[in-house]
């Protein structure tokens, strides 16, 4: 069972960073692909990035050159860094491991983007 704790959310002004950070248990970390994914009231979730074992990043559209997804294995966790937030970036951030064919997630985190 692998559990993932997510932090660094909050209240943040439009052009504002922050960065969230996912914790994750397992002594095989470095094997996980892990991604962030966002869900905003009444949409279904999405995906933002992803990155794997091997460090090769990926980043939907919507946040290509403002987030970035990275990881530290030695500290069993992958960050989220976000610049130049946007209102439309509101919504509960939620971290993912996928292990072979299981996806686990954490409990999410809130992102608030507003003046």
């Amino acid at each position: 069972q692998v559990q993932l704790v997510e932090s660094g959310g909050g209240l943040v002004q439009p052009g504002g960073s922050l960065r969230l950070s996912c914790a994750a248990s397992g002594t095989i970390f470095s094997r996980y692909v892990m991604g962030w994914y966002r869900q905003a009231p009444g949409k279904q979730r999405e995906w933002v990035a992803s990155i794997t074992s091997g460090g090769t990043t990926n980043h939907a559209n919507s946040v290509k050159g403002r987030f970035t997804i990275s990881r530290d294995n030695a500290k069993n966790t992958v960050y989220l860094q976000m610049n130049s937030l946007k209102p439309e970036d509101t919504a509960v951030y939620y971290c993912n491991a996928l292990i072979g064919i299981t996806d686990y997630w954490g409990q999410g985190t809130q992102v608030t983007v507003s003046s």
